[in-house]
């Protein structure tokens, strides 16, 4: 059974804030956000995302709006490990699973729910096709997360590691960012 939900952000790394309304079912994610940020440069970030089975990603379209103008991506996975940005073939990040988000909490969700790494042990390494904020340009991203501990607030800690980059996120239940210190920070419901 699919569950709707909509988790704002603070985005402290952007000083923006982000918006993402989620539709999770047991192994699909699909969403669409909209953030806005201040950080390099003042922008509006839109996009729309689609995972096949086990939370892989399918496809991401995001358009971003700044003083430079207006860029987009459309970011495809076609299944089989292979990427394309704008129908141009990307082996770069070829046999990456997932899409990394550049500033957008969302898309931690993917590796971290397909592995329960918020709710139990484990360490994974993936290579993700990251693409950056504002400018839209997309590269391999080896990550590794690592299951910490339980939360009290029913879901878990888990540690994020990108070369020198390492941060300590909360997670909730459905393996949605609570708190991504430098990042970013769920603003509660009111």
């Amino acid at each position: 059974m699919a569950t709707s939900r909509v988790i704002t952000w603070e985005v402290t790394a952007s000083k923006g804030y982000g918006t993402a309304w989620i539709e999770l079912d047991s192994d699909l994610l699909r969403a669409h956000g909209r953030a806005v940020g201040t950080t390099p440069e003042p922008y509006w970030v839109s996009y729309e995302l689609d995972t096949a089975e086990d939370f892989v990603t399918r496809r991401l379209r995001v358009t971003v709006e700044s003083a430079a103008g207006a860029r987009a991506l459309d970011l495809r996975h076609d299944g089989e490990g292979r990427w394309t940005a704008d129908g141009v073939p990307l082996p770069e990040v070829n046999g990456a699973l997932d899409c990394d988000l550049g500033l957008c909490p969302l898309t931690n969700t993917m590796p971290v729910r397909r592995h329960g790494l918020h709710l139990g042990p484990g360490e994974r390494d993936f290579l993700m096709a990251w693409v950056s904020v504002p400018e839209l340009t997309v590269e391999a991203s080896p990550q590794t997360y690592t299951h910490l501990g339980r939360s009290e607030r029913g879901g878990g800690r888990v540690r994020f590691v990108s070369e020198d980059f390492r941060s300590d996120l909360e997670f909730d239940a459905d393996g949605c960012v609570v708190d991504y210190p430098s990042l970013a920070v769920r603003l509660a419901a009111r």
